[in-house]
């Protein structure tokens, strides 16, 4: 049966109509604000005089400020501890759960429902967890006869809830390693198996081989993430403190331009993020292509 000719246009359409709310949200408050952003990352700017060119002069003080380092430490060492835990547990719930088998469905569920609960809730549900007095956690610890730490009241330990939280909104790499696990045909498994290879041997030779394009994606789409996913918990959970063993880069920015009124300074910095980004990117083109992953020109 001849697939009739009006169905590609038919089907072009009907893309477009899905795609066309989510470009126009896209252009409206990503790409328009961003390209605002630029401009003004070399101006100074208080939101209520017109912009004034200065060119990098706001880099020049960024670099002399003392918060600088402290936000981009802390950042860097949050994404350090939390994307290995991240990808990690994604790979084994995925080998785990890829098989169909009494409850695995509701345990799917279960690993992906922390990525979709909305920020501010989930920081407040991981505040009453790490509460030094009557959290679960520390209750746990006491009953067991362990050191009851201070948590996000200590600044030996702020960052571990965090790190914790990060780790349990794994759900998006779950879901696609599960599809790229389900996605290798069994019988390359059962070739191997006939040629004696046991679990370890598969896993090692074939499952993460096979999985490394995903993982290699995943690691630098969570490193990039993670630049940006710790604004929300830890302005609910901590305001950056205590003694800014909390404050990461957003929260700096987000000071910078809309505590302090300093949006060019305020963007400067968002303009590093994004450069740092841009740069992560590349690394991982020049990585799937040197790999020969795929169809990566």
């Amino acid at each position: 049966m001849r697939r009739p000719p009006w169905l590609p246009d038919r089907w072009r359409l009907g893309l477009g109509l899905l795609l066309g709310p989510y470009l126009v949200g896209s252009v409206l408050l990503v790409a328009i604000p961003g390209l605002l952003s630029l401009g003004l990352a070399f101006t100074t700017y208080d939101g209520l005089t017109p912009p004034v060119f200065v060119g990098f002069t706001n880099f020049r003080l960024l670099a002399s400020d003392p918060l600088v380092p402290v936000a981009l430490g802390n950042t860097l060492l949050f994404i350090v501890l939390a994307v290995p835990l991240r990808i990690g547990g994604a790979l084994v719930l995925a080998l785990l759960l890829q098989r169909r088998r009494s409850g695995a469905g509701t345990a799917r569920v279960a690993v992906y429902l922390p990525a979709v609960i909305p920020d501010v809730a989930y920081a407040l549900v991981w505040l009453w967890v790490f509460n030094p007095l009557f959290g679960p956690v520390n209750l746990a610890l006491g009953a067991l006869g362990l050191p009851m730490p201070g948590w996000l009241a200590d600044p030996s330990t702020a960052k571990i809830p965090f790190v914790v939280m990060a780790a349990f909104t794994l759900g998006e790499g779950f879901v696609v390693l599960l599809a790229a696990r389900k996605g290798v045909p069994a019988a390359i498994y059962e070739a191997g198996a006939l040629e004696g290879g046991g679990s370890w041997a598969l896993f090692r030779g074939l499952t993460l081989p096979l999985l490394m394009p995903w993982l290699v994606l995943l690691t630098f789409r969570d490193i990039i993430l993670g630049f940006q996913w710790t604004f929300g918990p830890a302005t609910v959970m901590t305001g950056g403190g205590p003694y800014y063993s909390t404050f990461f880069v957003p929260q700096l920015i987000y000071e910078e331009a809309f505590d302090r009124f300093r949006y060019g300074t305020g963007s400067a910095l968002m303009l590093l993020v994004a450069v740092m980004s841009g740069a992560l990117m590349v690394g991982l083109w020049l990585i799937l292509r040197a790999r020969r992953y795929g169809d990566v020109a």
